[in-house]
């Protein structure tokens, strides 16, 4: 059986057959990647466009299953529904070819699918705006219309292969490529990136592993950088928070200093690793550290006194009475 057979019959039985060209769809000319690491197994989309919120309506992903970008004249129908016939077992082209044959407004597409086994499928409509192209490679599709310079796809291509690194940084670099190529004729307003694992944990909270969007920004993908290392420390926080919750105060302290090297301005962060020598009883290296922040915000104190009911601090009244008097 043809795969748009296959579609066909998936999309009718799902009650997905639908007029998929709408004239008020949204105009989000743009340039984006969909990846995967070939390590890790996760997948991402990125996203960067003179366009508000771009990454409410281009990118979409399921762990286990794979990612879309949708976008020139977007039609959102793309991502849940390639999603939805990914997961049943169609190839990304398979998926795409489908969806394609079935929509009066296709020459206006430009849509990209990789599951996850890296396996990708990327459509430019004829009649995207100028310049437009896409380039694919092992484990991922670049795409991009509307932009200034018909050389935006290849310098993004050639920075995702050549960036080591995590994904979420080596999508970064083919965006700032993109950028760096002059990028949107119009010019630079939002971004984001969506990052799904590669198999599914059963738990839908636990599977997203980065999502973040600059909704409307004068440098969005600066803004959009300093994000995702806000998130790398953050990342180190709740690990630290569930070893402080499990009683291993070393692994805690650990990793709240590494949080705290990515943003050393953060009070939270400081604090925690603080609290952390307290409890290691590394007195003389947290009492500094614990005034300085109570000199900034007194709140903090008051918290520090309410750790000791909650059993995330233990420390003699001696020592307590010590810290409260900084």
């Amino acid at each position: 059986m043809k795969s748009f057979q296959i579609v066909l019959i998936f999309l009718f039985s799902q009650g997905l057959m639908a007029q998929f060209y709408i004239k008020s769809e949204p105009f989000v000319h743009t340039y984006s990647i969909v990846a995967r690491d070939s390590l890790t197994g996760d997948m991402a989309v990125a996203v960067q466009s003179h366009w508000f919120s771009v990454g409410s309506v281009v990118t979409y992903g399921r762990a286990g299953v794979g990612v879309v970008a949708t976008q020139s004249l977007v039609n959102p129908s793309y991502g849940p529904k390639g999603l939805a016939l990914m997961e049943q077992g169609l190839t990304p082209e398979q998926a795409l070819n489908g969806l394609l044959e079935n929509d009066p407004g296709a020459m206006f597409r430009q849509v990209a699918f990789l599951n996850h086994k890296g396996i990708v499928a990327t459509h430019t409509g004829s009649q995207c705006i100028d310049e437009a192209g896409h380039k694919q490679g092992r484990n991922f599709s670049v795409q991009a219309n509307m932009m200034l310079n018909n050389t935006v796809w290849d310098a993004m291509a050639q920075a995702f292969q050549t960036t080591r690194g995590h994904l979420s940084y080596r999508v970064l670099a083919a965006l700032k490529a993109a950028e760096n190529e002059k990028g949107d004729i119009r010019g630079k307003q939002s971004a984001a990136i969506l990052m799904v694992k590669g198999e599914a944990t059963g738990n839908i909270w636990e599977d997203v592993s980065m999502d973040l969007r600059v909704e409307d920004h004068e440098d969005p993908l600066h803004e959009l950088e300093r994000l995702i290392k806000m998130h790398d420390a953050y990342n180190y926080m709740n690990k630290g928070d569930l070893a402080m919750e499990e009683g291993n105060s070393d692994k805690a302290e650990n990793l709240y200093l590494q949080a705290q090297n990515l943003f050393p301005d953060n009070l939270e962060m400081t604090y925690w690793y603080a609290i952390n020598l307290l409890n290691n009883k590394d007195y003389s290296k947290a009492f500094p550290i614990l005034k300085s922040i109570f000199n900034q915000d007194k709140n903090w104190k008051t918290l520090t006194g309410r750790l000791v009911n909650s059993k995330l601090l233990i420390i003699p009244k001696e020592r307590l009475e010590e810290v409260m008097a900084l």
